[in-house]
């Protein structure tokens, strides 16, 4: 998928850099089948409540927004304001079954972008790029795939298109069930790709395999799932063996963020990329916030951990475009 990948070797003494990305969509069922009438983003009226954090801490978050955000002013009327202060960065984020043009079958596997005709995914990037430029003023240079479903034709659409920042590799996940991609094998190191001549940075999610064992992590999950009626994932985790963890509000402790993030900064990891959705703004909309004291605990997990990454580990706030300029001048 990444041709002509070429790996980066960062600096020890680099601060660590901690970007921001929202995966800024619409509110659907993540259960049922697509829907393409499933287009409300109403969250969208409640997005200060992780923008006011981020202006706490003067972290300036990068929104990758899909098409019924960019689309109708309620999804996109706060961003737009927000862009013109200089306060985020807006990207772009295809979730196909809600994004013209509409010719492909609903089904679970054209739910992931990089499964489409070339053809058609690329008609569908430009409807979305387009939106997002119309309606909120500027041109995406940053990607991130819906359901992280980066494909053998996404590089070509994004060197053609003026992408030149892509967010959608996210280790651990393996999503093949469904059609999707495996990402278990990577690591969260940033890297080029595609060519000298239109250079594309991969810039994954902060996520992995960690623990004492090490390179055997993978392997000894997989066993660990494989013997679940015994509870052996949660045996290996409290043994400190294995942990699958991702830097992400959604699912994970803030003690859980600390331990992935202390254990790659120590494998020489210096960026990392802090996730979500944005309906879980809302409670009811994901699987993650469901009442009002899980979005307590949500938005309490953000001050917890940037306290820790930015006064404790000595962490800089950075944001997709920086970190690109900041790697060309170190190459």
């Amino acid at each position: 998928m990444f041709d002509q990948r070429k790996d980066i070797q960062l600096p020890a003494d680099l601060p660590p850099q901690l970007v921001v990305v929202i995966d800024t969509e619409e509110e659907f069922d993540w259960q049922a089948e697509p829907d393409a009438g499933a287009n409300q983003v109403t969250a969208m009226a409640h997005i200060d409540r992780v923008q006011t954090i981020f202006n706490e801490y003067g972290l300036c978050p990068c929104y990758v927004i899909d098409y019924p955000v960019a689309s109708q002013p309620l999804g996109y009327g706060l961003l737009k304001d927000y862009v013109e202060r200089g306060q985020c960065e807006i990207g772009a984020h295809l979730h196909p079954w809600v994004n013209p043009p509409q010719t492909e079958a609903l089904t679970r596997p054209n739910t992931y972008p990089g499964n489409l005709p070339a053809t058609l995914e690329r008609e569908k990037l430009v409807t979305l790029r387009d939106t997002i430029r119309d309606n909120l003023g500027v041109t995406p240079v940053a990607y991130k795939a819906g359901r992280y479903g980066f494909g053998p034709n996404t590089a070509s659409a994004l060197r053609d298109l003026g992408f030149t920042i892509d967010l959608s590799v996210c280790p651990p996940l393996d999503s093949r069930a469904d059609g999707g991609p495996d990402y278990r094998r990577y690591t969260a190191e940033p890297f080029w790709f595609g060519g000298q001549d239109h250079p594309i940075l991969e810039l994954p999610c902060t996520g992995g395999f960690v623990g004492w064992a090490g390179k055997a992590g993978l392997p000894m999950y997989q066993m660990g799932q494989t013997l679940r009626r015994f509870r052996a994932p949660g045996i290996l985790s409290r043994l400190g063996a294995v942990d699958r963890l991702m830097l992400s509000p959604e699912g994970f402790t803030p003690a859980e963020h600390i331990k992935l993030t202390r254990s790659l900064y120590r494998q020489g990891l210096r960026t990392f990329t802090w996730s979500f959705h944005s309906p879980s703004v809302v409670p009811g909309h994901t699987t993650y916030v469901n009442n009002q004291q899980q979005l307590t605990g949500f938005l309490d997990s953000f001050r917890r951990f940037f306290d820790f990454f930015f006064n404790e580990l000595g962490g800089q706030a950075s944001t997709p475009t920086r970190v690109r300029d900041l790697l060309e001048t170190l190459a």
